[in-house]
């Protein structure tokens, strides 16, 4: 390996470790928009995040796929199914982190793998191998123990889990980069985000203009907080390999495991220790079993060449990496720029 890609492994990897970094410790940043619900703090996030990305990509000068996109309706309605299950998985997590649900929400996103490689089994007809479906059993027996100790399903992961999964396969079919998807879904969400914060500010129910300057800057600041970390991950996807990537992507929810615990001081009872203890197994047999075939594909093809059995369930570790802040793993070489 030569020094100039060794220079872009390394930031690569540093770009990665900030990507998921700051997606990992972003239940930080909800409870300071306090006395924001969550519905006002989505639309803003909503608004925002459509400027900055607008601007990011004027500054670019990245509109060609605006106009293709526009001559496809089919495209526009999968970008609209995916604005809408983003939404409710944007709003989940807001809401769960300020009602102090962290440690659960974090659950989500840990068996986010699990869920995605069952729906590429129920609905894309896909065949998984031996250590897939062991890690899918240990995963169900980890939701039953997860039910007995909280004594209700863990509605708040598997809502999370379902609706990213469900997001990551219609943006299979969208195939839009980063940022452009990223545009695409919050022009979506952008009206009636826009006409939910003008109905607030009619009923005088508005924090954005009664708190304060300082909680205006952090309600517009969650625009920053939803394309900079996409930034970062495009950064780092176009210079390590997939599979360091899928790796990576666990640093999120073991950050915000750790915040629920040591931080916002959330219960852990026995049980639900070992319902996480489960899921943490079927994460590594998924992972170890998705190394195994990477080095396999890696001997048997030459570059270039996709691998067999790369669908859904074969990219849920390592080829998706996607994050449920709404991150696509967009992987143009242009978003570097940024």
């Amino acid at each position: 390996m030569t020094g100039k890609s060794k220079g872009e492994r390394r930031t690569g990897l540093l770009n990665g470790f900030a990507a998921y970094g700051m997606w990992g410790l972003v239940p930080l940043f909800w409870p300071l928009l306090k006395p924001a619900g969550a519905m006002e703090i989505l639309a803003h996030r909503m608004v925002w995040s459509l400027g900055l990305v607008a601007l990011a990509l004027l500054v670019l000068r990245r509109w060609s796929w605006a106009g293709e996109l526009l001559r496809q309706p089919r495209r526009l309605g999968l970008i609209a199914v995916a604005a809408a299950v983003i939404t409710v998985n944007w709003g989940v997590y807001i809401w769960s982190v300020n009602a102090g649900h962290v440690v659960e929400a974090s659950l989500g996103y840990f068996i986010n793998p699990l869920v995605t490689i069952a729906m590429g089994v129920l609905i894309l007809k896909e065949r998984l191998r031996p250590a897939q479906w062991v890690a899918v059993a240990v995963g169900l027996a980890a939701v039953l123990v997860l039910t007995i100790g909280y004594g209700r399903p863990p509605w708040i992961s598997l809502c999370l889990a379902f609706s990213f999964a469900t997001y990551g396969l219609v943006k299979k079919k969208v195939n839009l980069g980063g940022l452009e998807s990223l545009a695409a879904e919050t022009a979506v969400q952008f009206v009636p985000a826009l006409v939910y914060l003008l109905w607030l500010s009619a009923r005088g129910d508005s924090t954005f203009t009664s708190q304060g300057p300082g909680h205006a800057a952090l309600l517009a600041a969650t625009g920053l907080v939803t394309a900079l970390p996409l930034v970062c991950f495009g950064a780092a996807a176009i210079r390590v390999p997939l599979s360091t990537i899928g790796l990576l992507q666990y640093l999120a929810p073991v950050f915000q495991f750790l915040l629920g615990i040591l931080y916002f001081h959330e219960e852990m009872p026995p049980e639900r220790w070992t319902g996480f203890a489960l899921v943490w197994l079927a994460l590594s047999l998924l992972t170890g079993d998705a190394l195994r075939t990477a080095r396999r594909t890696a001997r048997t093809l030459r570059p270039g060449v996709g691998a067999p059995g790369t669908g859904v369930a074969a990219q849920a570790v390592g080829a998706t990496a996607q994050r449920a802040d709404g991150a696509a793993a967009g992987t143009d070489p242009v978003e570097t720029a940024l």
